[in-house]
């Protein structure tokens, strides 16, 4: 299992030990994190999952692609360094620490 941290817009933090295989989404979306709405369902045809990945871990995880890119392009406030789509993100055991910061709000 990975422990991630997920912080709302609020300042709540939600530990959750996630599955490897399963994607950030899915830890948050299983365990009622608010603010992570995954509207698509994980298929990245939306942005309703994003997050602001802690800047210590946004050069562990494995980098963006086109869709995903495309994807934050209708995020709220991205940001072109720490935004992540949560459903593009795969649990492994070296995410084992992961926090992620959740916007104030999604669309």
């Amino acid at each position: 299992m990975a422990k991630i941290t997920y912080v709302e817009f609020n300042g709540t933090r939600h530990e959750i030990d996630v599955k490897p295989g399963m994607t950030v989404m899915e830890g948050a979306r299983d365990n009622g994190v608010p603010g992570i709405d995954a509207d698509c369902g994980g298929a990245c045809a939306c942005s309703t999952c994003h997050v602001y990945v802690d800047k210590d871990w946004v050069e562990k995880l494995p980098p963006k692609d086109t869709m995903e890119e495309d994807m934050l392009d209708f995020a709220y406030e991205p940001d072109p360094v720490t935004s992540r789509l949560t459903c593009q993100i795969k649990v492994t055991d070296d995410l084992d620490g992961l926090v992620v910061n959740i916007p104030e709000k999604q669309i």
